[in-house]
């Protein structure tokens, strides 16, 4: 995917949307949420037994007779992780949205990359994570999307180990039954961002009547006869705006960013018009 012309074109035009700080060694670019070390001053607080005596703000306790310290924001050392779903219905329809689901996870990996982020795209699928040094994005342009095993099992503890303050992008459809929030929770627990990217076929966001058809469960292989009418379509799309409802939903509650993307606008139609509407791309 290194050499696909798209990622190239998006990669020369977007930078990430991240927070930057000076440069400060090689302790990195990015900011956490949490407190330490760095130049940023965050917020006051009652000195407490144990703090470091440096930060107290001895012109605050000569106006107020009482110890404060200083916050700043903790300096992390910078890491991307790149989650993709790695499932079959990853990989529905004419082959569009496991293509563009591809290429974002390589974007991403590049983009980080080019501002020393240490990126590394995790599979999700059937086989444990690799926990090698190796990026994982040259095992993008091989990846079959043929896993059974659903991501919420994926990311469980046991088989993964997330490290701590990154920067997490996650890529999957969401089409199987599940419960978003203890998964969008750990995730957000200890990121220093979390990105949730939606990604759906035209026809998974927008069905079309038609006739009788038989639809086909492609992680399991069950089928049912249905007609598509306009009363099956309706229901279909009333549970997948609960969906995206519920995902929304703990998203905010986490301050992660969800962002809800067709696959057949294209690389470039989806990074132009809603990564950097939401902030997390910008022209670079």
């Amino acid at each position: 995917m290194r050499s696909d012309p798209e990622v190239r074109r998006v990669v020369d035009t977007y930078g990430l949307g991240l927070p930057r700080t000076p440069a400060a060694g090689r302790t990195g670019e990015l900011l956490g949420r949490g407190t330490g070390s760095s130049l940023e001053f965050q917020e006051y607080r009652e000195y407490l037994p144990g703090d470091d005596i440096r930060h107290v703000d001895w012109a605050a306790y000569a106006r107020s007779d009482q110890l404060m310290v200083r916050l700043y924001r903790e300096e992390i050392s910078p890491r991307t992780e790149i989650l993709l779903d790695a499932s079959r219905s990853m990989n529905s329809g004419d082959g569009t949205k496991a293509r563009v689901a591809r290429q974002l996870a390589a974007t991403f990996a590049l983009l980080a990359g080019r501002l020393g982020a240490r990126p590394k795209v995790l599979l999700l699928g059937d086989d444990p994570l690799d926990p090698s040094g190796d990026d994982g994005l040259a095992r993008l342009d091989t990846l079959a999307f043929d896993g059974v095993t659903p991501i919420t099992e994926s990311l469980q503890p046991s088989r993964v180990r997330l490290a701590r303050q990154s920067v997490r992008i996650l890529i999957s459809d969401f089409l199987f039954p599940h419960d978003p929030e203890p998964m969008i929770r750990r995730l957000a627990g200890d990121a220093s961002a979390l990105w949730v990217l939606q990604l759906l076929s035209r026809w998974e966001a927008e069905p079309e009547q038609s006739s009788g058809r038989r639809l086909v469960d492609i992680e399991d292989g069950s089928s049912i006869d249905l007609v598509l009418d306009r009363r099956t379509i309706a229901s279909y799309r009333e549970r997948l705006g609960r969906l995206q409802a519920d995902l929304s939903r703990v998203c905010r509650r986490v301050h992660a960013n969800l962002v809800i993307l067709q696959a057949d606008k294209g690389l470039p139609g989806i990074c132009r018009d809603d990564l950097c509407s939401a902030g997390i791309l910008r022209p670079g």
